[in-house]
């Protein structure tokens, strides 16, 4: 996506629902206030976060907990989580309420096999900057470089489905290139150490490697994908959604809040990203640049709903996904 509006997102569905908080400071529209409406069974929620984006933002600003507070409702941190399908994990198993507004396809490929997990809300971060990297002196100058080599993703993730989206777009055929599927915490090493050619990967990691290792982008998914595949996503089970709602909706409008800091302040964000993620003023400086915003959808959006099932069916389609589901099924709205 190389614009801060997706081609397929019109600027109406921007300003639909309560949740859109993010689309508002855009249009100049006003925050609506929380809603707090519908059930409560719990005082206290369970955030899972991770190692950048928007809890651990969230985290370490206390924003978030302070407006919770004033609700009556104590926010306990989980994680970190070095991706999406652990923190999936942790909310099937229930040590956690919520996932850490991960990746829409782990969590497809989560309950496809079963798992009682729901979408709540959905946030459009722009410009994208997951990218595929190689060493500089790889001799690897273009996606059509990467048959017989080994590249590293993460399974039904955002590395594996633009690894395979690069390959299809330049007409390199799948099977001559070796999958291999590590989490980042392993992938960066892998890389480094030159186990693997390639890596598929998103911010900050990506961005991490391209400054320690000396490597480049063949792919980037901001100027050289020509669709949205996958989104960010607050998950929940259904049955807590259920029966707090109203937490469920007090957690959404928080996030919203959130992310709109964020949208206003990319260099203070980006600086509490470094210091959790220990790298250098470069890094920090470049993913400041991007002025990323946050745009976040709600449960029920028809349309953006629609965008997500072509995407689900694309996925299904080249077996990244196990096989096709209805996205609306399994889209709440609180």
């Amino acid at each position: 996506m190389t614009r801060s509006d997706s081609p397929c997102i019109d600027r109406r569905r921007l300003i639909q629902g309560a949740g859109l908080a993010l689309g508002a400071a855009v249009t100049g529209l006003t925050v609506p206030p929380a809603r707090a409406q519908g059930t409560r069974n719990t005082d206290t929620v369970r955030l899972g976060w991770g190692r950048g984006g928007l809890p651990l933002i969230a985290r370490e600003r206390g924003e978030l907990e302070k407006s919770l507070a004033d609700q009556g409702i104590t926010v306990k941190w989980v994680g970190p989580f070095p991706n999406h399908a652990p923190s999936l994990q942790a909310v099937v198993g229930g040590s956690a309420d919520f996932g850490f507004w991960g990746s829409t396809t782990p969590a497809l490929a989560a309950i496809i096999a079963g798992s009682p997990l729901v979408f709540t809300n959905y946030n459009v971060y722009s410009p994208r900057s997951t990218a595929i990297i190689v060493k500089k002196n790889s001799g690897i100058d273009s996606v059509k470089d990467l048959a017989g080599k080994k590249v590293a993703v993460n399974r039904s993730g955002l590395g594996e489905f633009l690894l395979v989206a690069a390959l299809e777009k330049h007409g390199v055929d799948r099977r001559t290139v070796e999958f291999v599927y590590l989490n980042p915490p392993d992938a960066s090493p892998a890389f480094g150490q030159g186990r693997v050619d390639a890596w598929s990967m998103w911010t900050p990691a990506v961005d991490i490697a391209r400054d320690l290792y000396g490597a480049k982008d063949i792919f980037f998914e901001g100027t050289d994908l020509d669709f949205l595949i996958d989104y960010s996503s607050l998950v929940t089970l259904r049955d807590f959604a259920t029966k707090n709602s109203a937490l469920v909706r007090a957690v959404i409008d928080a996030y919203a809040r959130e992310g709109q800091w964020i949208s206003d302040n990319p260099v203070a964000a980006e600086t509490i990203a470094q210091k959790e993620g220990k790298y250098g003023d470069a890094v920090r400086d470049h993913l400041a640049g991007l002025k990323r915003r946050n745009r976040f959808y709600e449960a029920d959006d028809t349309a953006f709903l629609a965008d997500f099932q072509k995407a689900a069916d694309w996925l299904a389609d080249r077996a990244i996904l196990p096989q096709r589901v209805r996205v609306a099924d399994h889209s709440v709205r609180v």
